[in-house]
Order: C-alpha cells, then sequence, then structure tokens
C-alpha cells in the first residue's frame, strides 16, 4: 500500500504570498450520518507565519480514533483560533444537506468573528470542488474550494481533525442519553448494528428522519 504524504503548507503560504492575511481551513464531517448533526470546523492560520503543526496531522478519516483524540487539542493549539459549527438532524429534514452544510459553516465562522477574529483579508479554503458556504456568510470574506484539501492542506486536516473529535465526542453523549444505536461505536453513521437498532426501536429524535425512507440506498454510505 501506497503511504499517504503529510499534509504541507505550501497551498496556505502560496495565498499569504497573494495577500491573505489569515487562511482559515475548512473542513465538514458527519454529511452522510443516518443520525447526529453535521459539523464544520474552521482552523485559522498566519499563512506568512504558520508554526509547525502537529507531527502526524492527517484528514480525520485517515487517523483513528485514539489518534484523533490526542491530535485535535495539538491542532486547536497550533491554529490561531478555531471553531466547530453544526446544524442539527431536524435542520437537516427541514433543509436538506447542503443548506446545512453552509449553516453550520457559518455558526463555526461567527464563532470566530466573536471570539475576536479579524477575517477581512481572510481566505477561507473549503475542501472539495463546491462552495457550499459563501451564500450563508454574513461576514464578506473570500471562499476558496480545493479538492482533497483535507488531504493536502494542513490547516484542512486540522479542521477535520477539531470537527471530528468535536462530532464524536457529541455523538458519545448522546449514546448516553438514548442507549440502544451504538452510537459510541457507530457515530450515528449506517452500520448494522445502527439497522437493527432502528428496526427494533424505531428512529429518535436525533436521527435525520427524511433520510431513513430511502434507507436502501443509505446502507451503501461511507463515513464522510
Amino acid at each position: 500500500m501506497t503511504p499517504v504524504a503529510d499534509p504541507t503548507l505550501k497551498h496556505e503560504r502560496a495565498l499569504g504570498r497573494q495577500g491573505a492575511r489569515l487562511v482559515i481551513g475548512v473542513d465538514e464531517v458527519g454529511r452522510g450520518a443516518l443520525a447526529g448533526p453535521v459539523a464544520v470546523g474552521m482552523c485559522v492560520i498566519d499563512p506568512v507565519r504558520p508554526g509547525k503543526f502537529p507531527p502526524g496531522l492527517r484528514d480525520s478519516k485517515l487517523l483513528a480514533e485514539p489518534r484523533r483524540e490526542q491530535l485535535a487539542p495539538l491542532a486547536a493549539a497550533w491554529a490561531r483560533a478555531s471553531a466547530v459549527g453544526l446544524a442539527s438532524a431536524n435542520e437537516v429534514d427541514e433543509l436538506g444537506i447542503m443548506v446545512c452544510l453552509g449553516l453550520a459553516g457559518a455558526r463555526a465562522l461567527e464563532t470566530l468573528l466573536a471570539a475576536g477574529v479579524d477575517v477581512s483579508d481572510a481566505v477561507l479554503v473549503l475542501d472539495g470542488n463546491y462552495d457550499y458556504l459563501s451564500r450563508h456568510l454574513s461576514a464578506p470574506v473570500r471562499v476558496t474550494t480545493r479538492i482533497k484539501a483535507d488531504r493536502d492542506c494542513a490547516s484542512v486536516a486540522a479542521a477535520s481533525v477539531v470537527a471530528k473529535v468535536h462530532r464524536d465526542r457529541l455523538m458519545n453523549s448522546l449514546d448516553g442519553e438514548v442507549p440502544g444505536y451504538k452510537w459510541a461505536s457507530n457515530k450515528g453513521y449506517a452500520s448494522a448494528a445502527h439497522f437493527e437498532a432502528l428496526d427494533l426501536l424505531g428512529p429518535s429524535e436525533h436521527h435525520r428522519h427524511t433520510w431513513l425512507k430511502t434507507d436502501r440506498m443509505l446502507r451503501l454510505f461511507e463515513e464522510a
């Protein structure tokens, strides 16, 4: 198996040379889950003097849960600021997943603004090739997209890890409040144990009910 290359700061530094005063890495988790919120994480760095990011930092999907737990506080400490925004399962049902990605991202940015982050002359680097975020932002911020940014860009990888650990901890807590669905292990994603629990218990208030109507398709989802 070909080893996965470490992320770098090449893209962030290039944006700095182009005039970006801050670069904000952005990534989402929970997009394909059957239950729980969708989360969007953001990590702010200085592209000119970014400092050294934590050794072993990777896209959260490439890390085991214990390693993510170790890296999340290190990634947050490396960033000048970090935040996670959420959109609930009810909102996903009412508004659709793409709108909710934008809402969650806007909420993360509002948290950064409330913490005093000046986003003028900042650039948000959004993983993927579709900008789901810009239309939901109250502040005029430049948003760029980059395929595989969570793999290649350290700021986005950091956002991925911070968001994943935040959401995982929330799902662990919900597993204690609403036991039976095995959320501590499946984090709300499609799994045999999760579907067995749904057959036995029915959906909870934390499930995306509109998604369960197409559960045959959802059984093919892979964790995003």
